[in-house]
């Protein structure tokens, strides 16, 4: 069977815990390239076993810099990117091959389905999660943002929902989703030190994270867990901005 002529870019950093049930859904594809910023586990490892699979060791430049650097490697224009921590439904990998790749102008987004704590959440800031993951690296690519990278969608362009899914299994515990919020509030503070900040400024931001994500988008009909992700969201808008202030206070 013939494999599919896109390429398939992934970041990675101790992510061994699903590597192999990412790469399992993978494997209809042409070329898999890992790019691993500083693994300590058997993530290199693992990967190496699959034939389609190639792995490129990089330093961490930001998730958008490193994003875009993962599409220059790729041999092939067309560029799907999953994290390594997305499992690609069968239905999806089947839509995927049935574009018409000549369309170099088209970008595609998917619909992602995110886990919390073994339970699918399909409320709060979490659900609906529409992303654009499959484009044309000769027509765009992934911004330049540290962090909150997003493709970028070319004046007029409109993406095309594709039918299908892919599991994300984001967070598995309290514990990781307040190490990850602690991480990701670090990083984006750094690449932010000089936008404006204050103390009102993280209160109100906090306050409105926690009323869309728990209210607005219903995240109290997900139970506790909408609770967690709400009260999670305040607070990662919360120290986000306090840690611009106190960058900026230290300089």
């Amino acid at each position: 069977m013939s494999k599919i002529p896109i390429s398939v870019t992934i970041l990675t950093r101790n992510s061994e815990q699903f590597i192999e049930e990412v790469l399992d859904s993978l494997k209809k594809f042409d070329e898999v390239v890992i790019v691993d910023n500083g693994s300590t586990d058997a993530t290199i490892l693992l990967s190496q076993k699959y034939e389609n699979v190639t792995v490129r060791i990089e330093e961490f430049i930001g998730f958008g810099p490193l994003k875009r650097k993962a599409a220059q490697l790729a041999k092939h224009d067309w560029i799907f990117s999953v994290d390594s921590d997305e499992v690609i439904g069968d239905n999806l990998v089947d839509n995927i091959a049935n574009i018409d790749l000549s369309l170099i102008e088209s970008v595609y987004s998917i619909n992602r389905r995110n886990f919390f704590s073994g339970k699918e959440i399909k409320h709060s800031s979490w659900s609906p999660d529409i992303l654009v993951r499959l484009f044309n690296k000769t027509y765009t690519n992934y911004n330049s943002s540290y962090v909150h990278e997003k493709v970028v969608r070319p004046k007029g362009c409109q993406p095309i929902l594709l039918e299908g899914s892919f599991k994300h299994y984001s967070m598995g515990s309290i514990d990781e989703i307040v190490s990850k919020m602690n991480s990701y509030t670090t990083m984006y503070a750094e690449a932010n030190r000089d936008k404006k900040s204050s103390v009102l400024k993280a209160v109100v931001h906090a306050y409105l994270a926690f009323m869309k994500a728990y209210f607005i988008r219903l995240g109290f009909l997900d139970g506790w867990r909408g609770l967690v992700i709400a009260v999670m969201a305040a607070n990662g808008c919360f120290v986000k901005y306090m840690k611009i202030v106190d960058l900026q206070e230290r300089q």
